[in-house]
Order: structure tokens, then C-alpha cells, then sequence
């Protein structure tokens, strides 16, 4: 099961400019690292959705691990997203190939002044997401690409490994 790194994740949640009572939405909630991280920053409503059952189990334990509580929902967000509330923050971390839909459906949930981040490693879901993104007339549009290194010991020394670079793509609803 992906996790979302640490640095990364950092990044990720900053973009959300979140505040404690904020509500938010979880899309593609993976190992619940996101989700976690959004439930102690919040302290609001948070969803978490995924349509991997060993992702929604993972993501409760997680959430228990910690001490934290969230609506976890098992579907794809595609079918989830119009039964929930709006929300103040959505998370996308994956699309399984449908990023416009997610997207306009997400920015549908998302409160007025409400921030969206989308992670992705793919160039096209990229260029889906900022087409999308500027399509809905969202605004502080942000995209940044983010390579982390991590020193590793070899014989000789210690050399810095690359990780496969991450876009981290953030708007507003105006």
C-alpha cells in the first residue's frame, strides 16, 4: 500500500492552509497517513475515502494508532463524493484514470475560499488537473514539483538517493 512520505506529506498539508474546525475530504486515502495528518490539524469532519478495501483497513488502524476519528468510506469517490457534506480542504492523492470528474466533483464539495491539493506523479494527470483546475475558474493555482534525497551508507561514505520526484498541485475556490 503507497504511503505518502513524510516530506511530502509536509508540503502536501501545508498547501491546504488548514485551521483548527476545518472539515475535509480524503480522496484515495491510501495507508490514512493524509488522513491522520488532517484529523490532527483540524480537529473537524474528515472523510476518507478509497475503494481498496485493504486501504480503508489500513487507514482505520492508522487513524486508531493515533487517536484520531474519521468517516471512512469504502467506494469510488466518483460514487462517495456527492452524498457528502461540504468541506473546507480536499485531498486528492489518486484518480484511477477519471481526474477531471474527481476534480469537478471535489471542487463541487469544496466550501467558497476552500483549498484542493492534488499529489500525483504522473505528468498526464497533471496536465488533466490544471486543465480541470483552470476550467472550474479556481484561483492561487500552484504547482510544485518536489525531488527528496535521503542520505544512504555505502562502503566509502555516505551518498543522497534520489526518490521519484512528486507534483503537488493547489487553487482556491474563489
Amino acid at each position: 500500500m503507497p504511503i505518502t512520505k513524510e516530506d511530502i506529506r509536509a508540503i502536501a498539508i501545508s498547501k491546504l492552509r488548514l485551521k483548527e474546525g476545518n472539515s475535509a475530504i480524503d480522496i484515495g486515502c491510501g495507508s490514512g497517513s493524509i488522513t491522520v495528518e488532517l484529523c490532527l490539524q483540524t480537529k473537524g469532519n474528515v472523510f476518507a475515502i478509497d475503494f481498496d478495501q485493504r486501504a480503508i483497513e489500513l487507514t482505520k488502524k492508522n487513524l486508531q494508532k493515533f487517536g484520531v476519528r474519521a468517516e471512512v468510506i469504502l467506494g469510488k469517490a466518483q460514487d462517495i463524493l456527492p452524498k457528502l457534506p461540504q468541506a473546507d480542504a480536499v485531498m486528492i492523492g489518486g484518480t484511477w484514470g477519471d481526474t477531471a470528474h474527481v476534480i469537478e466533483l471535489a471542487v463541487g464539495k469544496l466550501k467558497k475560499g476552500g483549498r484542493i491539493v492534488i499529489d500525483t506523479i504522473l505528468i498526464e494527470t497533471m496536465y488533466q488537473a490544471l486543465a480541470t483546475i483552470n476550467e472550474l475558474k479556481l484561483v492561487e493555482i500552484d504547482i510544485t514539483q518536489i525531488t527528496i534525497s535521503k542520505a544512504r551508507k555505502v562502503t566509502t561514505g555516505t551518498m543522497m538517493l534520489a526518490r521519484n520526484p512528486v507534483m503537488i498541485i493547489s487553487a482556491t475556490k474563489a
